[in-house]
């Protein structure tokens, strides 16, 4: 006879959004405002969706990577893991505090540069600028469910004609 393993719980997987549409704003912020008011008005938000449509990746470029703006990157950061490695070797170890520290600070920095450094070397010039990365969507929908959908749009209409940006 064959023994029966215990079922398992289906893993969570993303799902589609479900609701009716009951508002449409050009960003994040204003979508936010709105459902906002929705909780003001003390309105059930558990029903409520905020649905980014059309996403974008955006990378807006911040600087131009020189070796010196490298390796004082590289110095920096290198600086802050020394300080903490030097801080512990500091509490738990035998000797004086300071000279570990500033030995820790002095091996951060050391490596933070050497591999910022080959970090950089290795791009051969591929990509000499700094960016940062955002995922932004196109417009942004408030769903409700459909049991207060109705209730939702109006209280958004309300807050649109009441003079507010958000529409």
């Amino acid at each position: 006879m064959t023994a029966m393993l215990p079922a398992r719980e289906p893993a969570t997987v993303p799902t589609p959004p479900t609701g009716w549409p009951i508002g449409s704003y050009a960003t994040y912020t204003e979508a936010q405002r709105a459902v906002d008011h929705l909780a003001d008005q003390e309105f059930p938000v558990q029903d409520v969706t905020i649905v980014g449509v059309n996403p974008m990746v955006v990378e807006r470029v911040t600087a131009r990577l020189t070796w010196g703006r490298v390796l004082a990157g590289g110095a920096a950061s290198g600086a802050w893991f020394g300080l903490f490695v030097g801080l512990l070797l500091g509490m738990f170890g035998t000797g004086p505090l300071p000279i570990a520290i500033l030995t820790g600070l002095i091996t951060g920095v050391g490596f933070g540069m050497a591999f910022a450094a080959a970090g950089y070397a290795s791009m051969r010039g591929r990509r000499d600028f700094a960016s940062t990365t955002q995922l932004v969507a196109g417009r942004y929908d408030v769903l409700c469910e459909p049991r207060t959908a109705e209730k939702g749009r109006d209280l958004l209409a309300r807050l649109a004609m009441g003079g507010s940006r958000v529409a």
